[in-house]
């Protein structure tokens, strides 16, 4: 997917504009959750989110999204991540 789409997708959806975050290179996030629903499309690099036991990766286009305090774990690849996030209260 690209930006314009998934900006189209987020408005359709009722989220906020997406602010950018960057992740460093092989970096990680131990189990954690947020106070927020978020949905993000991963503009460069990779990232990887572990939710339940299970292990999903994310590259350039694909889009993850993550429930109101759905606890998950993230991994970041030799390239970081860079990526757009709306988070809906």
């Amino acid at each position: 997917m690209d930006t314009e789409q998934f900006l189209q997708l987020l408005h359709q959806d009722g989220f906020p504009e997406p602010v950018e975050v960057q992740q460093p290179v092989n970096g990680y996030l131990n189990d954690h959750e947020h106070p927020f629903e978020v949905r993000a499309l991963v503009i460069q690099g990779g990232i990887t989110i572990i939710t339940n036991g299970q292990s999903k990766a994310y590259k350039v286009g694909d889009i993850f999204q993550l429930s109101f305090k759905q606890p998950h774990a993230e991994s970041y690849g030799p390239e970081g991540v860079t990526y757009l996030a709306s988070r809906k209260q």
